[in-house]
């Protein structure tokens, strides 16, 4: 589980709620049904007309994704692997990894391996796993706009649901405390498309791009570790070059992690 999504959910919540009690604001005030058709079934109808059905079909997915925790090899560990790896290819050859493939789990990783011992062409070996990466963050990209989508015309649909209530509330203008009771109606659309745009669907647009530039990066130090073996550079080098992609906290215990070993 994402510790982090469901904090915010409940966060969100519990503001909104605990905020209306406070304010004086009754929670019986949100029980506008045509609101709520206003609000979900117009952003829904706004992704359903601007993406193509098999993109809109990965929305199960797509939630899926913000509650679970994104499983990836650390960074100091890939760069502990490929040292290791690396130790091994220049004492007996890029051959003597092949009894290592079946052990790795990423499957993009696994796929490189096979491709660097397999012989071919690093130039073709860089090509096809950098065209992976860009299928991959494309993949994203569009998992991440039916979000943006979502939450650019959310509170849009909730003016136009708010506009919607007035216009029922001021046919009648006999009876004022009817009146007010509608006009109050009127704005909890209003409310309802600002939290889905700006408390929903943009913060979960900004999670699916943060896990995809997590994914990105790794998949990319792998890139440049396989390169890196099979051009056969020093288990030194490949630590300088793959730990450019730490923080400087990271790369102190990772240095700390190899002067213990080698102790």
């Amino acid at each position: 589980m994402e510790k982090s999504t469901l904090i915010g959910v409940v966060l969100a919540i519990i503001s909104i709620f605990v905020g209306m009690v406070l304010k004086g604001a009754p929670l019986g005030a949100l029980m506008v049904p045509a609101a709520y058709l206003i609000i979900f079934g117009g952003t829904a109808a706004t992704i359903f007309i601007g993406f193509p059905m098999a993109e809109v079909m990965k929305l199960p997915t797509l939630f899926k994704l913000i509650f679970k925790e994104q499983k990836l090899i650390k960074r100091e560990e890939l760069i502990t692997m490929f040292v290791d790896w690396a130790s091994v290819t220049r004492r007996e050859g890029l051959l003597a990894l092949e009894s290592k493939v079946e052990e790795i789990q990423d499957g993009f990783l696994r796929n490189g391996m096979r491709m660097i011992i397999d012989g071919n062409d690093q130039d073709l070996v860089h090509d096809v796993l950098m065209e992976d990466i860009a299928a991959t963050e494309e993949r994203h990209r569009v998992g991440a706009q039916i979000f943006t989508q979502g939450g650019t015309y959310a509170p849009t649909l909730g003016v136009l649901g708010a506009v919607v209530g007035l216009i029922a509330a001021l046919q009648d203008m006999s009876d004022m405390d009817k009146l007010a009771h509608a006009i109050a109606g009127a704005f909890i659309a209003t409310l309802l498309g600002i939290f889905v745009g700006y408390v929903v669907c943009h913060p979960i647009s900004n999670k699916l791009k943060r896990l995809s530039k997590r994914e990105v990066e790794i998949k990319t130090m792998m890139v440049e570790g396989l390169l890196s073996i099979q051009s056969g550079v020093s288990t030194t080098a490949i630590n300088q070059k793959l730990s450019v992609y730490l923080t400087p906290t990271e790369r102190a215990k990772l240095e700390q992690k190899g002067a213990a070993a080698s102790e």
